[in-house]
């Protein structure tokens, strides 16, 4: 029997795997980039967003920003004296480990560690992230926030969102039109539902319950990890190498 024209696969992902091209142009990139820059930093994210990096990357236009696989990175540097780009920038490679990108500059450190130390921005947390507090929400009727603020300063939730919530896992009846947890109105002799405990690890399941109560438990943060200096050909340590990082969010791009 013919095979049929309409059994075709559709790949449902538009991610592409880097190429050598790409790889080559990259470790190039780097490598040019050595004697026209003061200072080169080592930093990690912390639950990584593009949107919030497209900001960073308009604020630092006058610099470069790379990320790429932590191998290429090192031996673009070069990972001995011999090998190295310019004196004393292998000693950056014990800081090249785990999801960690390269920051070329001519500002002054100072004002580099100054921004990123004023650089946070809250956003919802994602699955495999962890709970940062305990978030119940309250029993009686269901609000905004889940019970966060006062009732005089807050709304209902839609009764559209019953349903969902249901789906959820959240005990949720509707009575005279208001979303309702527990027994009565005012909450009386019933316990509030607990959406995450302070640790827990989240699933998809109390990330999206977190979002309809506009609960943020994720940070997005640029640590530095340590710096070279063209001038002298030391590097200073801002942060232990190999501390742990959050990730949670978008796959990180290569300098565009």
């Amino acid at each position: 029997m013919p095979k049929s024209k309409r059994a075709r696969v559709f790949h449902l992902t538009q991610v592409t795997k880097k190429t050598r091209e790409q790889k080559e142009k990259l470790f190039e990139n780097i490598r040019e980039c050595v004697p026209q820059y003061k200072y080169c930093f080592v930093f990690s994210i912390d639950n990584m967003r593009n949107s919030y990096l497209k900001d960073v990357r308009h604020e630092l236009k006058d610099c470069r920003l790379f990320f790429g696989k932590t191998k290429l990175t090192a031996r673009a540097l070069g990972t001995t004296p011999e090998e190295a780009q310019a004196d004393g920038i292998h000693k950056l490679t014990p800081y090249l480990t785990g999801s960690v990108g390269l920051l070329f500059t001519n500002r002054d450190p100072s004002s580099i560690t100054s921004y990123f130390e004023s650089l946070t921005q809250v956003d919802f947390a994602r699955a495999g992230t962890r709970a940062t507090r305990t978030f119940t929400i309250a029993p009686g009727v269901v609000y905004s926030t889940g019970g966060e603020v006062p009732a005089e300063h807050d709304v209902p939730v839609a009764h559209t969102l019953e349903p969902e919530l249901r789906r959820l896992g959240v005990p949720t009846r509707m009575v005279r039109g208001r979303v309702m947890l527990g027994g009565d109105e005012d909450g009386q002799g019933s316990e509030g539902y607990t959406v995450c405990r302070e640790g827990d690890v989240l699933d998809s399941r109390q990330t999206r319950l977190l979002k309809l109560f506009s609960v943020c438990m994720s940070e997005f943060r640029v640590k530095l990890l340590a710096y070279w200096s063209a001038e002298n050909g030391g590097v200073t340590e801002l942060s232990k190498p190999g501390e742990e990082v959050e990730g949670d969010g978008d796959a990180m791009s290569d300098d565009e």
